[in-house]
């Protein structure tokens, strides 16, 4: 990928030159890892500015009604229909994700802004009886502040757009600091929603800043006073710093961390079904996703059918440019996540794993592997550990209970799915004493989540939802309101007070 072709594209979505050259930060390709743009940093005394101005723009879009606020985000979905062909391209180039799936993201972008917009009409509270006559109580949800977004590489865009939209409805404004690795499709989403805030009457100046630079800029964003809720993407490494930081001075935090993700495949399941969603749950964005598949749980008497399947599946992935739409693997996101996976093959070895593909592929520029799939004698320490690459453990079971034991057996928590067409195993996997991940699917694999859920893990993938639901109410602050209507001035629980 040439610079030229990325100036072209820029340029297209609106963004000047002076946004992604002449600066210190190295925007690369995984494609062929050719520099792509050199980003300018911010300064420390630039993240507090921008944090400032972020503040003193949430002070006036509070005011605003939330339908209008609503259609601030209306408008940001339609500037990205509009921009969803070239900034889909440009998360392909930068992310490495095949194309289709980096117009994926852009269209999860686009209905995330749909929810949003029905959702600024519905930030329902409550009303309750007063024990007390004359009185009535309510709840209400008022906005919080800035909202501070850390985003990962792997969904450069939509992960800021689930908290963005939901955050900007509730009156929030947003402050993103995105992966040093994908920082070009940062830029080009900013510079659209600039594009839309500008011709908005309503919205103020500094609505949402961006910060671009590496982690002493993200840590100043998350021990700012000013910033009450911090949203982190990223590894359980990150967030064990991030976390204990922002409590310490009593903000919020959303945390969506690591996935070791486990399908479990019964004596009844429908293979040929089973296939596609376990092939597309492994090795789909490369591994790379938080819902990848990264275990697979199989019944004995299945056992030997199923896996002679898989890697005959396997040996059919095309990998390559994910440009080219014959592609269905492209690239890790760099050399050290290739060393990182053949790192974690030679501990499956060592563990007495038996190991098919994962190469290396000699080719120019990018990180390109086959994906591998292992076979496991039981859920050994190197299963335990998340590897963010195409690998899957596979393990045979007896009993459901040994196999949702195992599921269960590793300190993440965020998807996980069973395949089976017998009702009973699917209840009982859907149950308290099934799955005790926060996505539990049915005859599906782990990967990918619609906008509707609300999306998010337990354990250490840290216990925050984003996304749809009710997950709205964390970009909020809970009041609890008293109104007494009466001329006298009874207390609750029959206290007695009388003065004078």
């Amino acid at each position: 990928m040439s610079p030229i072709a990325i100036s072209a594209l820029m340029d297209k979505l609106g963004v000047p030159a002076s946004a992604y050259t002449g600066g210190t930060l190295a925007a690369r390709s995984p494609i062929s890892n050719e520099t792509t743009g050199n980003v300018p940093c911010d300064t420390l005394d630039e993240v507090d500015a921008k944090i400032a101005s972020a503040h003193k723009a949430f002070l006036g879009w509070r005011t605003v009604p939330a339908p209008v606020r609503g259609e601030l985000v209306r408008l940001l979905g339609e500037a990205l229909r509009k921009h969803k062909d070239d900034l889909g391209l440009l998360v392909t180039i930068e992310a490495g994700k095949i194309l289709s799936e980096g117009l994926g993201e852009v269209q999860e972008m686009i209905d995330i802004c749909d929810f949003a917009v029905g959702m600024s009409r519905q930030l329902y509270g409550l009303t309750m009886p007063s024990e007390r006559p004359g009185h009535a109580m309510r709840e209400v949800w008022q906005p919080l502040g800035v909202v501070g977004i850390i985003s990962a590489f792997n969904f450069p865009v939509a992960v800021w757009a689930w908290n963005a939209a939901l955050a900007l409805v509730c009156g929030d404004s947003i402050i993103w600091k995105p992966s040093e690795k994908t920082p070009l499709t940062a830029i080009a989403t900013h510079a659209i929603f600039e594009s839309v805030a500008k011709k908005f009457e309503h919205a103020p100046q500094g609505l949402s800043q961006l910060l671009m630079g590496r982690a002493d800029i993200g840590e100043r964003l998350v021990g700012s006073h000013h910033v009450p809720l911090i949203s982190a993407t990223g590894s359980t490494r990150m967030g064990l710093s991030v976390g204990p930081k922002v409590a310490a001075r009593f903000g919020k935090t959303i945390l969506e961390l690591g996935g070791n993700n486990a399908c479990i495949v019964t004596p009844s399941a429908d293979l040929d079904m089973g296939m596609r969603a376990i092939a597309f749950g492994a090795v789909g964005t490369a591994g790379q996703r938080c819902t990848t598949m990264r275990r697979l749980i199989v019944h004995t008497s299945v056992y030997a059918t199923l896996v002679p399947k898989l890697l005959k599946a396997y040996a059919s992935v095309n990998i390559g440019d994910p440009r080219n739409a014959s592609t269905l693997m492209g690239p890790l996101i760099d050399q050290a996540s290739a060393d990182a996976m053949q790192a974690a093959l030679t501990a499956a070895r060592a563990e007495g794993g038996t190991v098919h593909g994962g190469e290396r592929i000699e080719r120019s520029g990018g990180a390109f592997v086959t994906p591998a799939l292992v076979e496991m004698p039981g859920q050994t320490n190197v299963v335990k550990t998340e590897t963010f690459a195409p690998i899957l453990y596979v393990m045979k079971y007896d009993t459901l209970d040994e196999a949702i034991h195992t599921l269960r057996d590793v300190p993440q928590g965020l998807s996980s799915s069973i395949l089976t067409t017998d009702m009973r195993e699917a209840e009982r996997f859907l149950s308290a004493t099934g799955s005790d991940c926060g996505i539990a699917n049915i005859n599906m694999g782990t990967a990918g989540a619609e906008i509707g859920g609300a999306f998010g893990g337990e354990k250490e993938t840290g216990g925050g939802r984003e996304s749809g639901s009710d997950s709205w109410k964390a970009y909020m602050r809970r009041q609890t309101q008293t109104i007494n209507y009466s001329n006298a001035m009874p207390l609750a629980q029959g206290v007695s007070f009388d003065v004078g």
